[in-house]
């Protein structure tokens, strides 16, 4: 199991630095893309879009005009993320390099749906997270296998 995205496993995190294209605007991190897809202002997405850092774009992504129905696109748009961020072949390598080990998103800030926390916290009330993230890596994974002709 991989269950930090940081150090040798860092590309699997949404701030590492992989520009996706999206209708015309650059994002230079899954996380810049995601948080600008929670709204539908396109000058609210070229202004994330130019954040200086994924924990900027994040902090920026938390006072946008939420689109209405983004409950519902945002596993759809991260998965949109993944594919575009892992287009890049030498991190698609990197991502079959994983085998089939187990992707788990862990953190200590309590996030809980996109991975598992481990804090004290969450930990001591049994919060067990949703690992989104992780599932929708492994997702990409599967299908970059496929479309290499290794499953």
């Amino acid at each position: 199991m991989i269950n930090q995205f940081d150090k040798e496993w860092a590309f699997l995190s949404n701030f590492y630095p992989q520009e996706i294209e999206f209708e015309g605007i650059i994002y230079p991190s899954n996380e810049h893309f995601f948080q600008a897809m929670k709204t539908l202002d396109i000058n609210q997405r070229r202004a994330i879009a130019n954040a200086s850092t994924p924990g900027l774009a994040k902090k920026m992504g938390r006072s946008v005009s939420l689109r209405p129905d983004w409950e519902d696109i945002k596993d759809d748009v991260m998965l949109e993320g993944l594919y575009r961020k892992f287009a890049n072949e030498e991190l698609a390598d990197w991502l079959l390099d994983t085998d089939d080990e187990e992707l788990v998103e862990g953190n200590w800030w309590s996030d809980n749906y996109w991975g598992v926390c481990h804090c004290k916290k969450c930990q001591a009330q049994g919060i067990q997270g949703q690992n989104r993230l992780g599932q929708l890596l492994m997702k990409v994974r599967e299908k970059i296998k496929e479309e290499r002709g290794l499953k």
